[in-house]
């Protein structure tokens, strides 16, 4: 692999961009008055910015590096987690579940389940989901320390203090609202930074056409049909004719279903950023917005991978620093483009935008868990009934002590090179089976507290099971599943999660069910005016500009989304 050789212009640029985050946070630091501006930004923020930054939250580096990688491994297929698994569940978000979000006024996903169900269910939800974020965030700095020490030679030990000390330094100066108006401009990085990368390979790969035909024999090769890697749906009809290893129903009721919903529905890190918007309005229209640009996201993140691997293929297996193993190491993709293909200055654009997509997905982890932390955790069992000021200094110290918690994960990452596996199917455990008990929360009143936490843990328990029955191909009983018995093979992991998934939520989804059926309500109608479907006035948007309209707006996305799988079928 080419190594990357930074220029004087391109370190300004990277140096002149760390300036600007921290000065964001400067700026606003004398508009955090209370607790509500710290963790909440007051609910002051105007649609297209939360929009942005909704979906800036989420461009972490699982989602630059690991889709350009996935680009690589699968083709096309990758989409889906776009097509299926993103847009549909964003549309929902929008219309159906931010009004019970919003206007209830929950300060947190937790707080909401407590709202709607009772202290436990918040208890187990807070808790799992603050030790999944500080784990993430900790992978995202190890990633990044990793990358960095690789491609520049810097130090691995002083790569991760700096990012650290940058990005509690903006959210501890303007909390929330650093973090936001921070996601928008690393939004803007990131898009200006490869847009230029990806116009550059394929110009010099000679088109869409050419790349389609260099993707031939990376197919074939494999032993898969030709167009393989430029279908998106065509080869679903099992799992052993694609590299996914998934067919049709797993990919639609595991990924474009179970897990797309479980994760954009009810994860406090992306829902923040709808929450902290000015208005209902605004806040039903933020992941509508993000939606436009995610429909065409593949191009910047997905096209780059496929071009590699053709690259790749065409060079004679010499592009891609290989494994290992023998296989190429996909998660060098998007380093080894930005070294071949821009020049100083754009070299620098691209650099910068790759290290803002780890500090977003940093940052969007500490924002939430800082919320958490001192609303669901200790004001809620630690310390209650204490001063707005007093829980405002919290939020702070959980932004520090976050954050070192996150740096203790990232050298744990260091040493286990399955943690990032471990760490995604803690995800599937608890994502899976949440948004079973919020769909039948906020659409059917008769669930109860009793139903959803027990069905909660239930449906964890049952993804668990099912992992250790469940082994992937070439395998080892462990980490990777089959510890228990090895009862269901898998062509990979890609498919085994997906149904995984599937179990968890049907199990949590009968159990709530049944147990609810068995246990008193614990909530009268009047109680859950705001919080369930059939209890809660509707929101008439009639008078508002179409363009504003959530119902409307929603619809234009799904028929785009629509049209660009009919065109990449």
């Amino acid at each position: 692999m080419q190594s990357i050789h930074l220029g004087g212009i391109d370190y300004a640029i990277l140096f002149t961009y760390f300036a600007f985050v921290i000065g964001i946070g400067w700026m606003l630091k004398r508009h955090m008055k209370g607790s509500a501006d710290f963790f909440l930004s007051g609910r002051s923020i105007p649609a297209w910015v939360t929009g942005l930054a909704f979906l800036s939250a989420n461009l972490g580096a699982q989602e630059v590096i690991g889709m350009a990688a996935s680009g690589a491994k699968y083709g096309i297929m990758t989409s889906h987690f776009y097509w299926v698994g993103a847009i549909p569940a964003m549309v929902f978000l929008a219309i159906f579940m931010m009004p019970f979000y919003y206007g209830s006024r929950a300060r947190s996903v937790p707080e909401y389940l407590k709202m709607r169900f009772d202290e436990k269910t918040r208890g187990f939800n807070a808790i799992s989901f603050a030790v999944m974020t500080v784990f993430s965030s900790g992978i995202s700095m190890y990633a990044m320390a990793r990358l960095l020490e690789i491609l520049l030679g810097w130090n691995f030990h002083a790569s991760i203090a700096i990012s650290a000390v940058i990005v509690l330094v903006y959210i501890f100066l303007g909390g929330l609202t650093s973090a936001i108006y921070n996601e928008v401009l690393q939004f803007f990085m990131i898009v200006f930074g490869f847009a230029p990368l990806v116009f550059l390979a394929l110009k010099d790969i000679g088109g869409w056409s050419a790349l389609k035909e260099k993707l031939i024999p990376v197919a074939t090769s494999q032993g898969y049909a030709a167009g393989t890697w430029t279908d998106s749906w065509s080869h679903l009809g099992s799992t052993t004719a694609n590299p996914m290893g998934v067919e049709w129903f797993g990919m639609v009721m595991g990924l474009g279903f179970v897990l797309s919903f479980g994760y954009w529905c009810t994860d406090f890190l992306v829902v923040q950023r709808a929450m902290a918007a000015n208005s209902m309005s605004a806040a039903r229209r933020t992941p509508l917005i993000a939606a436009i640009p995610k429909m065409l996201f593949p191009a910047l993140v997905i096209l780059p991978g496929m071009i590699a691997i053709a690259l790749h293929y065409a060079s004679g297996n010499h592009f891609l620093p290989v494994s290992a193993d023998g296989t190429p190491d996909y998660n060098m993709t998007i380093p080894t483009l930005l070294a071949k293909y821009l020049p100083t200055g754009l070299l620098g654009i691209g650099f910068t935008a790759l290290m803002a997509s780890f500090m977003s997905g940093m940052a969007g982890n500490v924002t939430a868990f800082n919320t958490v932390w001192t609303y669901d955790i200790y004001q809620s069992y630690i310390a209650p009934n204490k001063s707005d000021n007093h829980y405002l200094w919290m939020g702070r110290m959980a932004t520090v002590f976050g954050i070192i918690i996150s740096i203790g994960c990232a050298y744990v990452a260091s040493k286990f090179n399955n943690i990032m596996d471990m760490l995604q199917l803690v995800f599937g455990f608890v994502n899976a089976p949440l948004f079973a008990t919020f769909l039948l929360g906020m659409f059917w009143k008769r669930a109860t507290g009793h139903g959803a936490f027990w069905g909660l843990l239930g449906g964890t328990a049952g993804a668990a099971i099912f992992h250790g029955l469940a082994i992937p191909q070439g395998a080892m009983p462990g980490i990777k599943g089959g510890w228990i018995a090895q009862q269901f093979h898998f062509h990979n992991e890609m498919g085994q999660n997906f149904y995984m998934a599937v179990v968890a939520w049907t199990t949590c989804f009968a159990l709530t069910i049944l147990i609810s059926l068995a246990t008193r309500r614990n909530k009268s109608d009047a109680e859950l005016k705001g919080l369930v479907y059939s209890l809660t006035p509707k929101i008439k948007s009639g008078d508002e500009p179409w363009y504003k309209q959530p119902a409307t707006l929603g619809m234009i996305v799904l028929i785009v989304t629509v049209i660009l799988n009919l065109i990449f079928w």
